[in-house]
């Protein structure tokens, strides 16, 4: 008993030290997606803003592939000192689901730090298919089932399950077909080789104010502030359709907790920075702060729908 005792108190003494001098060297986000995913973006713009408060440059390094399940591993594989972190989506809860053995165990070997924004998806397609609405794009497909496509972000990106959702929900029958990030899938949609796609609003609004994407609903409850005239899919005529995409920063579980603490208060102190919330909100992104506790209470939660909707869907990883 005392030498767990004593074994405990070195633990807290070395991690109570390294907070005290951290963050002493630059500090690296691993995240998922491709640069330009909207993942990428809020890591991006949130990280400069922290590593500028905290004197230490933040490094985004884009690590893609198995839905984000990579990248996870590596975090999760890492040295617990808070120098190398995860910003992952909510494709996060759906990995589990889809990749049985991805090397790490999601609930134990990470640990959420903060929720850092919320994102609108927005179904998009091509104009020139001719679908003005929602409607036109379901009555369309289900003329012709089994001949349509979407595309994702990534086999068990937040894209890939919000457009599960709205597959389920509508009974359509198409084809996923997934790709490393969102420029990639966006860029086959403008191209007509994939029918549809729920981009992440972020990525999305300077192709839709370019006339190169129709814009034909957002997934959240509410509409986006950025794109008011544009319903919701449940308004469109869809019930149960809607889903809301985060971004969120994980590190190691063994990572001490005044560290964790540390970078959750800089994360907090800049997405309440009005110039951070300017640039989200310019993104179709919401600051969306959580306390460590509740991001892995929440991360439970939405790893519990996830299974429900990957097994009614019988969604594997391909």
């Amino acid at each position: 008993m005392m030498k767990r005792y004593l074994l405990l108190s070195a633990l807290c003494f070395s991690g109570a030290v390294l907070a005290q001098t951290y963050p002493s060297k630059p500090i690296k986000f691993i995240v998922p997606f491709t640069a330009g995913s909207v993942t990428d973006i809020v890591a991006r713009t949130v990280g400069d803003a922290m590593g500028k408060s905290m004197g230490q440059p933040i490094v985004i390094e884009n690590k893609l592939g198995a839905g984000g399940t990579i990248a996870a591993a590596q975090v999760a594989r890492s040295e617990p000192d808070g120098y190398t972190l995860l910003v992952h989506s909510s494709g996060h809860a759906l990995n589990p689901a889809l990749y049985p053995n991805p090397g790490y165990d999601t609930l134990k070997d990470l640990t959420g730090i903060t929720t850092l924004a919320a994102v609108p998806n927005v179904l998009v397609v091509n104009p020139a298919k001719g679908w003005k609405t929602q409607a036109d794009l379901v009555a369309a497909a289900k003329a012709k089932p089994g001949t349509f496509n979407y595309a994702s972000a990534g086999v068990g990106s937040a894209t890939h399950m919000n457009a599960e959702i709205f597959r389920m929900q509508t009974g359509i029958d198409a084809l996923h077909v997934p790709y490393k990030g969102t420029p990639d899938a966006m860029s086959n949609v403008i191209g007509g080789s994939n029918d549809w796609f729920f981009a992440p609003l972020a990525s999305a609004l300077p192709l839709i104010k370019d006339g190169k994407l129709q814009a034909l609903s957002v997934s959240t409850k509410a509409r986006a502030a950025t794109l008011p005239l544009v319903p919701t899919s449940v308004e469109a005529g869809v019930p149960g359709s809607d889903y809301t995409l985060w971004v969120g920063m994980i590190a190691p579980s063994a990572t001490p907790p005044a560290v964790i603490k540390k970078l959750h208060d800089e994360a907090l102190k800049a997405l309440a920075s009005p110039e951070i919330k300017e640039r989200l909100a310019k993104l179709g992104a919401d600051p969306f702060p959580m306390s460590p506790e509740a991001f892995n209470a929440y991360i439970k939660t939405e790893m519990d729908t996830a299974a429900r909707i990957a097994k009614a869907a019988n969604l594997k990883a391909q």
